[in-house]
């Protein structure tokens, strides 16, 4: 058996894999947050306080679809910006989403799993990191 091997890229793959799995799991929850800029967080006030929640909670959402996603397209803190994207996403589909837990949607897939994307992605980049390209640096002490 001829033992060939595949030349290395000359970047290193995981940490461009670690890249784009910060800026599209960060981008694409920053939309959301732009969304809400735009329309306020009566919504989310609204959910919590039908929770038997403090509503001023609500305002958290903007921590969450906000600064944490920027902070994760950046590599700047980037385990904690992403722990913060996963509380925000648990709390997310306990208020909102939670009777869907078990449903297949009709076009055959789980009802939660752009939820689930958004979740597990952004679990993946806390036990990940940011990787070197990132502003905190592969070793950086904000990563």
């Amino acid at each position: 058996m001829n033992d060939k091997t595949i030349p290395a890229l000359p970047i290193p793959s995981g940490d461009a894999g670690k890249l784009l799995l910060r800026v599209t799991v960060g981008f694409l929850v920053l939309l959301h947050g732009i969304s809400k800029l735009g329309s306020g967080p009566g919504f989310v006030v609204g959910m919590l306080e039908r929770h038997g929640l403090p509503g001023a909670l609500g305002w958290l959402v903007y921590v969450g679809e906000v600064v944490a996603p920027l902070l994760l397209i950046a590599g700047l803190y980037t385990r904690a910006a992403a722990a913060v994207v996963v509380i925000n996403m648990l709390v997310a589909i306990g208020l909102v989403d939670i009777d869907k837990l078990f449903l297949i949607g009709k076009s055959g897939g789980w009802a939660l799993e752009l939820q689930a994307l958004y979740l597990f992605g952004a679990l993946t980049v806390v036990l990940l990191g940011a990787g070197r390209f990132s502003v905190g640096g592969e070793a950086g002490r904000y990563n």
